[in-house]
């Protein structure tokens, strides 16, 4: 696997967590139907399974770095869905957490772990 494929894998995790969630918050803070829930849990084990397709030789590892990954994928969600627009501090704070997510999954590794 490249790291393309494990990029798009956390893309695609991202969006699928945030909608499984969005289901939930739909039902329980907007007064949607119950029926949100199931789209929101085939979301959410979507998102189980994309992550198990990161190419990272440890769980705890992939999990870490996923979580900037999700930041950026909620601020997105932010101003596409919901309509509001991430502010400088918000984006800041993304750009951070992209780098640091980028030096947990690919930043060099010595031998002896």
């Amino acid at each position: 696997m490249t790291a393309a494929y494990s990029i798009a894998a956390y893309i695609g995790a991202a969006l699928a967590e945030i909608a499984g969630c969005f289901a939930f918050w739909a039902w329980l803070k907007l007064d949607r139907s119950p029926w949100w829930l199931v789209p929101g849990m085939a979301a959410l084990a979507l998102f189980a399974f994309l992550l198990t397709r990161v190419e990272a030789e440890f769980a705890g590892r992939a999990y870490a770095a996923y979580g900037g990954v999700y930041i950026a994928a909620s601020l997105f969600w932010l101003w596409a869905v919901e309509g509001t627009r991430p502010d400088r501090w918000d984006l800041a704070g993304m750009a951070l957490c992209l780098l640091g997510a980028g030096l947990i999954l690919f930043g060099p590794r010595s031998a002896i772990q």
